[in-house]
């Protein structure tokens, strides 16, 4: 059995080489969407199978982006959240406004936010650097608030809870708060 990091890799490359439309494959999101895709082979994340995306817009991912027989793609159990909506809407409120991918990133990364682990890790991409070349791209504003590089999905739902007007933090600052190690240390 190969290492689930291999895997992934083949599963990568396999999906890069495909002969997508043109506008797809000029998105700099693809990459990083064959990484959703491939981690959800791999049983990596909590994504749905379906990556939390339209049946619809699932088929048209896979028609323009990576035409071909679909990856054997598993559920990933990942929990309903009442805020699902909410963070949709946030993360769209930040987007690029370049690519339809970003539409869809928006809903992938709020159903990854579903589970217990790092962003990148619920949603199953290889490593934080992908998460954040997603942030950059698709939410280009967004990421641009991120300048202490606080763990993604904690930033997310900070950004969240502002809107909300709450505060779960009783510091006046981050780095006075009792959490900034669980905010800010590095994700492994």
């Amino acid at each position: 059995m190969r290492p689930p990091a291999e895997c992934r890799s083949n599963l990568m490359a396999e999906l890069l080489n495909r002969p997508a439309t043109a506008a797809a494959a000029a998105d700099p999101l693809r990459p990083i969407l064959a990484s959703f895709l491939a981690g959800r082979s791999i049983n990596e994340g909590v994504l749905p199978a379906n990556l939390g995306l339209p049946a619809d817009v699932f088929r048209r991912l896979w028609d323009d982006y990576f035409p071909g027989d679909p990856l054997r793609l598993q559920g990933g159990g990942g929990e309903d959240i009442p805020e699902l909506a909410d963070l949709i809407e946030l993360l769209l409120e930040y987007r690029g406004g370049q690519q339809e991918s970003e539409l869809w990133s928006a809903r992938i990364v709020a159903f990854g936010c579903a589970g217990r682990d790092h962003l990148w890790q619920d949603l199953g991409l290889a490593n934080r650097a992908e998460l954040s070349a997603l942030m950059e791209i698709a939410f280009p504003p967004l990421a641009a608030l991120n300048t202490h590089d606080m763990k993604w999905k904690k930033f997310i739902y900070r950004q969240y809870c502002a809107r909300e007007g709450i505060y779960v933090c009783p510091a006046p600052s981050c780095g006075e708060c009792l959490d900034y190690k669980a905010c800010f240390a590095p994700e492994e």
